[in-house]
């Protein structure tokens, strides 16, 4: 008997992020008839960035679709660290504002380090403070980085369980490959962490189940490095010289070896701007409830 080799799922942001905006413009309304106000998220942008001007354009587009307040602060590109510094500190003081982001790439003489220290850790709705960060290895509520988030959101949304799966994750940034691989291991994944430095890559990705390609390098993936029948998640976005948007994954190339597989763009990227969204919603909930007490 001949056994018909099921097609390969395409996971769409679509659907995820149209249930989760109803969701969301719900929560909001309710907490605007509670509070009388709605959340208001403020954004950071330092220079004129091409990408970063696209990013908090939409992000600005989403928040007052959903029924937001949001701020675009725009500081030239000669800002000094003292001056976004202090601007910082005026959005971690205004009751008005629940979510603060700092768009990057940042200039050149920023210390991330430093950076990372600047928003309130209640306010910190990208969830890089490092308050933040040790909440979510520990699994403590906390703010938890957009684009897992969006990840783990859109595997639960496509039946996808991690749970008792081989998930390898390519990358270890601290934006998306190290929480990624926590938010797996919460999930009862077994984790493996590849960077620019492991060995033989195509043979330890082959492994996993569920392949979540963060290298940030255009077309690294190709069906080489897959599983027959793995889960693959493209985080990358980059342009190519002919101005067309890829990942890090050849599409056409691991479509015949995946059963699961998300396009660029169309997938990550909506799910890391409707997590912010989630987060900052979360946030002004949070605030309200702690100052009701």
């Amino acid at each position: 008997m001949l056994f018909k080799i099921p097609p390969m799922k395409t996971l769409l942001a679509k659907p995820v992020v149209d249930g989760m905006k109803k969701n969301l413009s719900s929560r909001i309304a309710n907490f605007h008839q509670h509070s009388g106000r709605v959340p208001k998220l403020a954004v950071v942008l330092v220079g004129d960035h091409p990408a970063s001007v696209i990013y908090t354009t939409k992000k600005g587009h989403t928040a007052v679709e959903l029924g937001m307040k949001h701020e675009t602060i725009k500081l030239a590109a000669s800002a000094s660290p003292q001056e976004v510094h202090e601007k910082i500190k005026f959005l971690n003081q205004d009751p008005s504002v629940d979510g603060i982001l700092i768009q990057r790439p940042l200039p050149s003489g920023f210390s991330e380090e430093e950076v990372l220290y600047w928003v309130s850790p209640e306010k910190d709705v990208d969830a890089f403070h490092p308050e933040n960060t040790g909440r979510l290895v520990l699994g403590l509520p906390c703010f938890k980085p957009c684009t897992p988030a969006g990840v783990m959101k859109l595997l639960d949304h496509y039946g996808i369980n991690p749970s008792g799966k081989i998930a390898c994750v390519i990358g270890r940034s601290s934006i998306v490959g190290k929480p990624m691989a926590a938010l797996l291991l919460q999930a009862n994944a077994t984790v493996i962490q590849c960077h620019s430095k492991t060995p033989h890559l195509p043979s330890v990705t082959s492994q996993a189940e569920l392949l979540i390609v963060a290298a940030g390098k255009a077309g690294l993936v190709d069906a080489s490095y897959v599983r027959e029948g793995a889960i693959v998640v493209d985080v990358g976005i980059h342009r190519t010289t002919e101005g067309k948007i890829c990942g890090d994954v050849v599409f056409d190339s691991v479509a015949k070896k995946a059963s699961a597989l998300t396009p660029v763009p169309g997938s990550v990227g909506p799910m890391t701007i409707i997590m912010l969204m989630e987060n900052t919603v979360w946030a002004a909930e949070r605030r309200e409830a702690a100052r009701a007490r």
